[in-house]
């Protein structure tokens, strides 16, 4: 159920996105502001509840200022005088200031204490309004309220922001395209410079694919201003080295390279600061951006910065080799194209960490299911013994730190319970759990699992794949069997470990992660470090912290909790009722010296649970290779064997509150008599509470 509730939970998010992405598109084409209030509560709808909607343009229409506000259930337009008046103060301040204002006040201060007044009279218990406005200018007010309270908390105002940023996009594409109709007859402009924004537009909100649609960009640009060169250069977050993005150069000599990067001189420094368009020819100075342009015979330019959203994102270059300069209106129309190009840019960069959120909570949703279906059978740590209690003891005092645990145990003895239990006391115990057993991988394709690849990386990379360091973000990232990692590959875990970063296979783009790593082994590493089959670095930086976790032959008192603890387990699936272990065998399974630890334990008592038909466990001894009762036993163990006994009778006496005849007291569950049961209690030393 848990896991069907999360796919539809999944499902209504992809549905909302798709819903948030085509929004723009969808509305691009409307410019009636009645059709478009329309337009937009029809595509709102699929996103938020409201039962009105509100729309305050400034500048847009030709008559000045317009307000509509829609009543979604008779589906009419009401006028400003007939809806609620205080709701208009409301938007002018919203238009002005460009801050959300919701009812309740998010802030918790009543701002305005009439348009509550107001909306109570309407039976309207939630309301929220956000600015209309693009990177050029402010266009309005959008609103929405709903009768039912409490309808828009963080996340839906977070969403509704977001969809008003497309309306935004929309109503400005429209007022765009009003003005470039009324600047035709003023400016000396041909229509191919007309067909050339919307052709723009067009591909703008057609295509969100980062690297077409700057290419498609760049190429109709220069081919309609007859230009040599068009080329887009992004920088860097350091702000100190930008690359050439895209460059449209049918006629390059090869001095320029797509995909090369410069240096940040002070002179594109001062250009990104100022935000500001910028001619360049051959008396700036000299750098080695203008001495690649020399050699291509370029002899004049200009540069428009691409800014959004209050931030630089590179520059929209433009270049000639004749000496034709660019005229005033040239000039114009390329700063409007470049307003547009930085729009495109950044809403097709929030499309890609969208995606690749999304790709990532889809594998993240594929590795949870993973996780719930390979899950061990048992939920926590059993056991009391000395031994155990010292491993714990170790987790308590790491878990709370950011180190690197090695843990160190045989095969089956609950290596991923104390790396969970790790996780779980942490503060990381919010965030994923990723796990990986590097014996389980092949060792062509472990890089690929631990750090990821790109499509076409190699063959079979038909998508991009995001790797467990990166899953984890914020996390655990929990490598089992860590000494069947190939000795080529150790450099790259070394690395993550003391930079924190990484490359997925076939990318050069360095990514970060800050998961902790713990990792575990079977094998002795020291002896593989002087064998020269494990790196020394990387052994001493992964055995920062070690853990030891004992095998079930060192910890044999804990076997009778084990074994209760799988019968019940087993019990509840295979709806069977068995609630009496005798004590002969119980015994036999504390000799035991179980090779395969605490899963061969498991799968012996689900062995036992299958042949069982009543309610006394049979457990199929045959094939354990169990010591005599000799006298050349160790003490030791001798005595492990009678607090393993002592447990186990001990936890049935608790279980049936000291009865001990009867079908269902504690003789009947050991599969004893009640005066052999008395016997054993003398012997071991068991006096009920409170008696002498």
């Amino acid at each position: 159920m848990r896991e069907l509730e999360g796919a539809e939970a999944t499902a209504s998010a992809a549905g909302r996105l798709r819903s948030l992405l085509g929004l723009a598109t969808r509305l691009g084409s409307i410019r009636e502001p009645e059709t478009l209030i329309r337009s937009v509560a029809r595509e709102l709808s699929a996103l938020l509840p409201f039962d009105y909607l509100s729309l305050f343009l400034q500048d847009v229409v030709k008559d000045g200022p317009a307000w509509y506000v829609l009543d979604v259930e008779n589906r009419s337009i009401l006028s400003p005088a007939s809806a609620i008046p205080p709701e208009g103060s409301v938007s002018r301040w919203v238009f002005e200031s460009q801050l959300t204002y919701s009812v309740p006040p998010a802030e918790g201060a009543r701002r305005f204490p009439s348009l509550e007044e107001g909306l109570s009279r309407f039976d309207i218990r939630s309301f929220v309004a956000v600015p209309l406005a693009t990177v050029h200018r402010r266009l309005g007010t959008l609103a929405i309220a709903c009768h039912r309270p409490d309808a828009y908390p963080a996340a839906e105002r977070d969403l509704f922001t977001l969809a008003a940023d497309q309306v935004a996009l929309a109503i400005d594409d429209a007022a765009n395209f009003e003005r470039l109709k009324d600047a035709r007859a003023r400016l000396i402009e041909s229509n191919e410079s007309l067909r050339l924004v919307l052709e723009v537009g067009r591909r703008i909100l057609s295509n969100l694919d980062l690297e077409s649609l700057l290419r498609s960009i760049a190429a109709s640009v220069r081919t309609s201003l007859r230009c040599d060169a068009a080329s887009i250069v992004l920088t860097g977050k350091d702000r100190t080295t930008a690359r050439v993005f895209v460059l449209d150069f049918p006629e390059s000599r090869g001095f320029a390279r797509e995909g090369s990067e410069v240096a940040v001189t002070a002179e594109l420094e001062d250009l990104l600061r100022s935000g500001k368009p910028r001619e360049f020819g051959t008396g700036d100075s000299a750098g080695p951006a203008w001495e690649v342009a020399r050699r291509e015979g370029i002899t004049a330019g200009h540069a428009f910065p691409l800014v959004s959203g209050g931030r630089t994102l590179g520059v929209f270059v433009l270049s000639r080799r004749g000496e034709t300069p660019f005229g005033a209106h040239e000039i114009e129309l390329l700063a409007q194209i470049s307003g547009q190009v930085a729009t495109a840019l950044d809403n097709a960069l929030a499309y890609r960490e969208i995606a690749e959120l999304k790709d990532r909570l889809a594998e993240e949703k594929l590795y949870l299911e993973d996780e719930i279906r390979s899950e061990l059978n048992f939920d926590t740590i059993i056991g009391r013994s000395a031994a155990l209690r010292r491993a714990l003891y170790a987790v308590e005092t790491v878990a709370p730190t950011d180190s690197t645990v090695l843990i160190h145990g045989e095969t089956g003895s609950g290596k991923e319970l104390i790396a969970r239990a790790i996780h779980d006391l942490s503060t990381r115990r919010t965030k994923t759990f990723v796990k990986l057993s590097c014996a389980a991988i092949p060792a062509g394709l472990l890089e690929s699992e631990l750090f990821g690849h790109q499509k076409g990386a190699f063959t079979g990379a038909v998508a991009d794949r995001v790797g467990r360091f990166e899953l984890a973000g914020g996390g655990t990232v929990f490598l089992d069997e860590v000494g069947e990692i190939p000795l080529p590959l150790q450099p790259k875990l070394l690395r993550v470990l003391q930079e924190r970063e990484f490359e997925r296979i076939g990318s050069s783009r360095t990514l970060r992660t800050d998961a902790r790593l713990i990792a575990a082994t079977n094998r002795d590493l020291s002896a593989m470090v002087a064998e020269q089959q494990f790196r020394a670095d990387l052994f001493y930086r992964l055995n920062v912290f070690p853990i030891h976790v004992p095998p079930l032959r060192e910890r044999p008192e804990d076997i009778p909790l084990l074994v209760r603890h799988f019968v019940q387990q087993f019990s509840r699936r295979m709806k069977k009722k068995v609630d009496t272990i005798p004590v002969e065998m119980m015994t036999a399974l504390a000799r035991y010296d179980w090779p395969g630890n605490i899963r061969e334990l498991q799968n012996l008592v689900e062995r036992a649970m299958i042949l069982t038909s009543g309610t006394v466990l049979r457990v199929p001894l045959e094939g354990l290779d169990l010591p005599g009762h000799s006298a050349a036993a160790p003490s030791g163990g001798s005595r492990n064997l009678r607090e393993a006994e002592r447990a186990h009778i001990l936890a049935v006496l608790a279980e049936t509150k000291w009865v001990l005849a009867g079908p269902n007291g504690a003789a009947a569950r050991l599969g004893m008599n009640r005066s052999t049961l008395q016997f054993r209690l003398k012997r071991l030393g068991i006096a009920r509470p409170g008696t002498v």
